[in-house]
């Protein structure tokens, strides 16, 4: 009943932020480098910010850092939709929550100083892929539920990490989404306020989850998208261009705008590949040495996101003949 209700009131909410984002102009106009062909409400994405609030609520004085942390990153993500904000700005409030939720962790105490650091640039930099790969209908909202859903399997069956209706929350907010965005004509898109905000509800979690475990392989959780986000920047430094402005090299916009896949089928085969990776994950867990298991789960990632050069070089010597 307390999930039914959840979900309802997210629905109210849903659809009150349309009248608001209807009222305020608050769209996604698409460019020649825009996936979607059509003006759509942007910063749908706001429900997992809704949902972090519903939880807070009810459990105030253990979440109080987060949930400072998911509204300070929403805030901002917010603004930089309706309004665009400096890199600068950004990165550092997102510098400023990442603290919140270390210092909730105890990572200071629990972690030498070159572990903090490199925890920062990770949990910086997967807050930003998680943003990048938000790009096509229900490609956001499908591998936020997967996730979520390997989280929760962990922590039901195998390592008791956090209370489960905090993982569940935000799949009930997913779902809300999906019911929105997972259509042939999204109603809305997630924006930077929805993709930034689920990403640091994940980061949250996997690293909960890796301080309990002391391993690091629920990184690999989220495989899918560090492979095709951190291979892109590559490709992009490696055109000179400038990561942080809006492009069509990522795989799944290969897959959708260059070959024409429907939306919706590139948002569920990447689905599927991270719930095949993550049950790998899971099933290998203690079996195998961690970096073995990063090498096994990564190496044929690699191998299938070097199609995109194959499939580019086709379109060229298409284009050329």
């Amino acid at each position: 009943m307390e999930y039914t209700i959840l979900g309802i009131l997210l629905m109210i909410l849903m659809l009150l932020y349309f009248k608001v984002a209807d009222r305020f102009n608050i769209i996604d106009k698409p460019n020649q480098r825009s996936s979607h062909t059509e003006i759509t409400l942007r910063g749908g994405g706001i429900i997992f910010w809704f949902a972090a609030l519903m939880y807070f609520l009810q459990h105030i004085e253990s979440n109080y850092f987060f949930f400072t942390g998911i509204t300070l990153v929403s805030l901002v993500s917010f603004w930089d939709d309706i309004q665009s904000l400096s890199n600068k700005i950004r990165i550092s409030v997102h510098f400023v929550a990442i603290t919140l939720i270390f210092y909730d962790l105890g990572l200071f105490s629990l972690v030498p100083i070159w572990g903090v650091l490199i925890a920062y640039v990770l949990a910086i930099g997967l807050i930003n892929a998680y943003n990048f790969m938000d790009g096509i209908n229900g490609i956001t909202g499908l591998y936020t539920l997967i996730v979520l859903g390997a989280l929760l399997y962990v922590n039901t069956k195998l390592q008791l990490f956090t209370d489960g209706n905090f993982i569940k929350y935000g799949m009930i907010a997913s779902l809300v989404f999906l019911f929105f965005n997972y259509r042939k004509k999204a109603k809305c898109f997630a924006g930077d306020v929805g993709s930034i905000a689920i990403a640091f509800w994940i980061i949250y979690l996997v690293l909960k989850l890796i301080l309990i475990t002391n391993s690091v392989i629920w990184l690999l959780f989220l495989a899918i998208y560090g492979v095709d986000a951190v291979c892109t920047i590559i490709h992009r430094l490696y055109l000179k261009q400038n990561i942080f402005e809006a492009h069509r090299l990522h795989l799944y916009q290969v897959l959708s705008n260059e070959y024409k896949i429907q939306h919706r089928l590139v948002s569920l085969y990447y689905a599927i590949a991270q719930t095949a990776v993550s049950a790998l994950v899971i099933f290998l867990y203690q079996k195998v040495n961690d970096i073995v298991l990063f090498i096994i789960v990564v190496t044929p990632l690699l191998l299938l996101y070097s199609l995109k050069f194959y499939l580019l070089n086709k379109i060229n010597l298409k284009l050329k003949a």
